[in-house]
C-alpha cells in the first residue's frame, strides 16, 4: 500500500468509527473504546485533510500558470506561492508520514541507566563519573528526576558501575540512543609524558520494568544484607543497611548501599533487578532484540564504540552517523548532547519511514 492510499484509508477508518460512535446500541465499554481510537486518529486525519488542503492550492496555482491568458505578473505571483506550498506540502507529508510510524513499545516508560568502566584502569572509571554527570545534568536540564540507584567507586574518585532510575516523559524515548561503549581519549593527569590514552565505559539504557512485567518468586532470591561502606572502606553507617539480591536462576546479582534504611535499599535493588529480568525475557523471546542488547552492552573494549569523546581535538564523534561536535565541554555538561540525540532520533525515524 502506497503513502497515499493509506492516508484514505486513515480518512476511512476515521469516518465509519465516527458513524459508530453516533449509534444508540452501544454499551458503554465500546463507547470508550472507540472513542480512543477516534482520539488517537484525529490528529492524523487533520494533518491529512490539511495536506489534501494545500495539495489542492497547489494544483490550483498551477493551472493558473498554465493559462495562457493570464498576466505575467500573476504568474510570477504564482511560481512563488508554488515554492512555498511545496516546501509546507513537504513538511506535512513529513509530519503525516511520522505519525504512522507504530509507537514504539518502551516509549512512555522511565528509565534504569547503567553505567561502567571498561577498558583503561582507573582512566575509564573516572572516565565513568563524567558519563554519569552528563546524564544527571541532561536530565535536570530536561526536568527529569534523576535519582542514584547503586555507587561501586574505586576508591580514587571513579566508578567501577553506577547506577540510576530516570523519571519523565520521553525519557527512554531519548536516552536509549546512548547505549553501547563510549570511547575517551585524552592525557590523564598522572601521564608525565604527554601521551594520549584511550579508555572506554559502557553504558546501557533499560526500560524500568513494572511489577505485571515480570514475575519474581521470594524462593528464586537469595538477600544478604551487610553494613555499608564508602570509599577505601569509610564507614558509611553502623547498620546492616547494604543489600545485596541474587537472582538464583539467573545470576544476576544487585547490590544497594547508597541509602540508610535497609529497606530503601531493597527496595532500589529490586527495582534494578526487574528491569535486568525483564530485558531477559525480551531478549529469550526475540533473538533480534538479544542481538540488539549484546551490540548494545559491548565488552567494554576500545575497539567497540559509537561514541568518541576526544579532549586534545575537543570533538565528539558519533560513529553510527558520522556525526562531529567540537564542543566536548557543552556535551559531558549535558548543555549540548541534545545536538546529537536529535540527530539520531531523526536518523532512526527516517530508517523506520522507509520500512513503513
Amino acid at each position: 500500500m502506497d503513502l497515499e492510499q493509506k492516508l484514505k484509508s486513515i480518512i476511512q477508518k476515521h469516518d465509519e468509527l465516527s458513524q459508530k460512535l453516533n449509534q444508540d446500541s452501544l454499551d458503554p465499554k465500546k463507547i470508550i473504546e472507540i472513542s480512543k481510537e477516534l482520539s488517537d486518529l484525529s490528529p492524523v486525519v487533520e494533518n491529512i485533510n490539511l495536506l489534501y488542503k494545500i495539495e489542492s492550492e497547489y494544483q490550483d496555482l498551477d493551472s493558473l500558470m498554465k493559462d495562457t491568458n493570464a498576466e505575467d505578473e500573476v504568474k510570477k505571483l504564482a511560481d512563488e506561492e508554488k515554492k512555498t506550498l511545496s516546501i509546507k506540502i513537504s513538511e506535512l507529508k513529513k509530519n503525516v508520514t511520522l505519525r504512522l510510524l507504530p509507537k514504539e513499545k518502551f516509549a512512555d516508560r522511565n528509565v534504569i541507566l547503567e553505567v561502567r568502566a571498561g577498558t583503561g584502569g582507573d582512566e575509564a572509571s573516572l572516565f565513568a563519573v563524567e558519563l554519569f554527570r552528563m546524564y544527571q545534568r541532561y536530565s535536570e536540564n530536561r526536568g527529569w528526576k534523576f535519582e542514584y540507584l547503586s555507587i561501586n567507586d574505586n576508591g580514587i574518585g571513579g566508578y567501577k558501575e553506577a547506577i540510576a532510575s530516570v523519571a519523565g516523559k520521553g525519557a527512554f524515548n531519548r536516552l536509549k540512543y546512548e547505549s553501547g561503549t563510549h570511547r575517551v581519549q585524552r592525557v590523564p593527569e598522572t601521564e608525565s609524558g604527554g601521551r594520549i590514552h584511550t579508555s572506554a565505559a559502557t553504558v546501557a539504557v533499560l526500560p524500568e520494568a513494572e511489577e505485571v512485567d515480570v514475575k519474581i518468586h521470594d524462593n528464586d532470591l537469595r538477600i544478604d544484607v551487610f553494613r555499608s561502606s564508602g570509599p577505601g572502606g569509610q564507614s558509611v553507617n553502623t547498620t546492616d543497611s547494604a543489600v545485596r539480591i541474587t537472582h538464583i536462576p539467573s545470576g544476576i546479582v544487585v547490590t544497594c548501599q547508597d541509602e540508610k534504611s535497609q529497606h530503601k535499599n531493597k527496595a532500589k535493588a529490586m527495582k534494578v533487578l526487574r528491569s535486568r529480568l525483564y530485558e531477559e525475557e525480551e531478549r529469550a523471546k526475540h533473538s533480534e532484540r538479544a542481538e540488539k542488547r549484546k551490540s548494545m552492552i559491548g565488552s567494554g573494549d576500545r575497539s567497540e564504540r559509537i561514541r568518541t569523546y576526544n579532549f586534545p581535538q575537543g570533538r565528539v564523534t558519533d560513529h553510527r552517523i558520522n556525526l562531529t561536535a567540537h564542543k566536548i565541554d557543552q556535551i559531558l555538561s549535558g548543555e549540548s548532547l541534545d545536538e546529537i540525540i536529535d540527530s539520531l532520533m531523526i536518523h532512526d525515524q527516517e530508517k523506520r519511514i522507509a520500512n513503513l
